[in-house]
């Protein structure tokens, strides 16, 4: 885009000047304010190194000329500053050439050829990646959105430094905020907290995570946030002498036991505050653990060791105790966690840690380049990370379109919670609220596909069991089974629920495109003629009339009801729609199993099963809904449109169970219901729920039971036995209900 016409760029808060400016002279990077500083900074870079960025500044000071931020800065400033956040880090000198040169192509008429030929490739492929980041606007225009977001994560699946300058780029923007329109910041703190505040957390890149969040609560509750401030600051000269006496105790109890530790007191961050405070119905007041304290040892052994000191000393809050070293975070963070009573009852919490985990919690994935001692550590982290980025873009081949896909993204994207066990000992991390369904699609998309139910800590449990941190969980499977509508309602992870719609969705087509094709070739048959008998020439011209590529594309409308199947066969055949021939029959009664999966659905009305008659009726994108023959819901449509209803019949033997409703009047008296319970278990049938009128209590009371049976003959057996108990006065099958 031309940013000399742009008026106002939601991340580089680009304004294009009214009137003729005097712009300082940059292109000597030591002439500038804050430049000096920056040079300074990049002492662990090589002499050579040093001399690119030099140029890479210049380049960019020379490409933003004339350009100015909204706050009146000129636009270099912000480059500027995004390459020192990267400096701080101690990135690569192609990162940094990057972050000065991020928005040269898409704010001024640089092409990625100039920037290949004068810093090579590698640069030149940082800057394109970032430069197609467009903005993204949150709660409009959301296909674009999601859109511009996928591209945001091929870009950093490539190169995880794309992801760090990106970081860097947004928590400068919101440094520089106050000139913006108040709508537009609080758009982009939103944004801010919703997507890249998350990523931030999920790299391990915690300083800059809390930055990120409490910069955005202070951009969208101002005042919320100096009141709070506020507050914090009062409580801090109050409990001065409280947490002086914590901190001295600490380190007196090390002294004595021998452990050379250092201990920190830190506090909890205003956006943190505010959301316990929302979370839990909280006042500031009630908030008693805003400060905590961390405690760096020289290695793990003493870290537990220092637990054991620490937890004789001051009483730990039971359940209170997490153990990140032996199971780490899945951004690489370790850490003993733990809260302890202090004195006059005050809790506080605790964290035990060695240095070198200190410095990964603090930094994450730029650790990498910060800490070269850790490179190992780091190199696995970087390789879980990208790891992580081509999962989440893994979601957009089931997601039904971008936005779809943007949901379940942002799923994955906040912070796991529980880690729960498989059988053979691997841990895998979960969201809160997680249940057997997610852990099956996590460990594989077959397993998901084929779940039942699932042994949590050797109990079996059914699907929907909420899974609590430590669970040991075993999927059990079976190959006839698949993945249900209503899991949607009962998976946490975007990758469950991305598979589990994928599913569905492959499963209404084919089972749509089967359908179609039945019915067509019974309408075909109706007009005297074989489905294998309709010459190709007849279905070009039916292809070409449709808009339609294949055959198969010609079904699956038919079964999803987007076309009539008598219509359809008319045009093959080249008759005419409103005069048929004498000599066609009629269509014979459509045959089905009940089987055929979702492309045939069953009216909760009527609830036909097998034995009773049927009629079917298309609708579109549905496919064929089965109703019974006297159902009092479809009277007035049958009567309406008549043409629009199809016959149908039962195949002997269809191999599925049906859901019925029968409705029992049974003596009020102790041991009834368990009396009928247990004869309908004694008959094979499964119940699937009980109801009980407790209106008018009595001498007789009204039962509804839902159960499954095979047929009408089934259902008829079992009425019969039920009748033969004595507290049963009357039983009824009910049908004609509101759909």
């Amino acid at each position: 885009m031309d940013s000399i016409v742009k008026a106002v760029s939601d991340t580089g808060q680009l304004a294009t000047p009214d009137l003729p400016e005097v712009v300082p002279d940059l292109s000597n990077p030591e002439e500038a304010p804050g430049v000096q500083a920056f040079f300074d900074s990049l002492t662990y870079l090589l002499p050579e190194e040093i001399r690119q960025v030099r140029e890479a500044y210049r380049f960019s000071e020379q490409a933003h000329r004339g350009q100015r931020r909204l706050s009146g800065e000129p636009y270099i400033t912000h480059p500027l500053a995004v390459a020192s956040a990267l400096a701080e880090w101690q990135m690569d000198v192609e990162g940094i050439v990057a972050a000065l040169l991020h928005d040269v192509m898409e704010d001024t008429a640089v092409g990625k050829m100039e920037i290949t030929e004068r810093f090579g490739k590698p640069v030149a492929d940082l800057v394109d990646g970032l430069s197609k980041l467009d903005k993204l606007e949150f709660q409009s225009h959301e296909e674009a959105q999601a859109e511009n977001f996928r591209k945001m994560l091929m870009a950093m699946a490539r190169d995880l430094r794309v992801v760090l300058i990106k970081l860097a780029d947004r928590h400068h923007n919101l440094q520089t905020m106050s000139a913006v329109r108040p709508d537009k910041r609080r758009r982009i703190a939103r944004e801010t907290l919703e997507i890249y505040a998350p990523i931030a957390n999920r790299l391990g890149l915690n300083k800059l995570f809390r930055e990120l969040q409490d910069l955005s609560f202070e951009l969208i509750y101002p005042m919320r946030a100096r009141v709070l401030a506020r507050a914090l600051k009062s409580a801090r000269g109050n409990r001065r002498e409280l947490l002086s006496r914590i901190l001295e105790g600490l380190e007196s109890k090390l002294s004595r036991d021998g452990i050379a530790a250092q201990v920190v007191g830190r506090e909890k961050s205003l956006y943190s505050i505010y959301r316990k405070m929302l979370d839990k119905h909280l006042s500031f007041s009630q908030v008693l653990d805003i400060y905590g304290f961390r405690v760096l040892v020289k290695d793990v052994p003493t870290a537990y060791l220092t637990l054991g000191s620490l937890h004789g000393f001051y009483k730990p809050v039971p359940g209170k105790f997490k153990d990140y070293i032996a199971i780490p975070k899945q951004n690489g963070y370790q850490s003993l966690h733990t809260t302890l009573i202090g004195p006059h009852g005050t809790p506080f919490e605790l964290q035990i840690r060695t240095e070198s985990m200190d410095n990964l919690a603090q930094e994450g994935i730029a650790s990498h380049w910060l800490y070269k001692d850790s490179e190992a550590f780091s190199a696995d982290l970087q390789q879980k990370t990208t790891s992580w980025f081509h999962s989440l873009l893994d979601l957009q081949s089931s997601a039904g379109d971008t936005s779809e896909f943007f949901e379940h993204v942002k799923v994955d994207l906040f912070p796991h919670e529980i880690y729960v066990f498989t059988p053979k000992g691997r841990i895998i991390a979960l969201p809160r609220g997680a249940t057997p369904i997610d852990l099956a699609y996590a460990v594989h998309t077959d397993i998901g596909n084929h779940c039942v139910a699932a042994k949590v800590n050797f109990s079996l449990m059914p699907l929907n069991t909420e899974l609590t941190n430590g669970d040991r969980v075993e999927i059990v499977t079976a190959a006839d089974a698949h993945p249900e509508p209503n899991w949607l309602n009962d998976v946490k992870t975007g990758r469950a629920r991305s598979k589990i719609r994928h599913f569905l969705k492959t499963s209404h087509h084919d089972e749509s495109t089967a359908l179609g094709e039945k019915m067509l070739d019974q309408e075909l048959r109706a007009l005297g003629v074989a489905a294998s008998e309709v010459p190709v020439s007849s279905w070009k011209n039916v292809l070409r009339d449709s808009g339609n590529k294949l055959i198969k594309e010609v079904y699956t409308d038919i079964g999803l009801g987007f076309r009539l199947a008598g219509v359809v066969a008319r045009r093959l055949l080249a008759r005419e729609e409103t005069t048929p021939p004498v000599a066609e029959k009629l269509p014979a009664s459509l045959v089905i199993r009940g089987t055929e999966g979702m492309a045939v659905q069953f009216a909760p009305c009527c609830q036909p099963i097998p034995g009773d008659p049927i009629i079917g009726s298309i609708w579109k994108g549905k496919g064929l809904v089965i109703h019974t023959n006297d159902c009092l819901v479809i009277h007035k449509a049958r009567a309406a449109k008549p043409s629009k209803w199809i016959a149908v019949e039962w195949e002997p033997e269809p191999g599925k169970l049906f859901s019925v409703r029968l409705r029992m009047m049974v003596h009020n008296t102790v041991g009834a219901l368990g009396r009928i319970a247990t004869e309908i278990s004694l008959s094979g049938t499964n119940i699937q729920h009980v109801n009980m009128e407790d209106k008018q209590p009595g001498l007789y009371t009204t039962l509804h039971v839902t159960v499954q049976v095979a047929s009408r003959t089934t259902l008829a057996r079992l009425m019969r036995r039920l009748r033969r108990i004595p507290e049963v006065v009357r039983i009824a099958r009910e049908q004609g209900l509101s759909a």
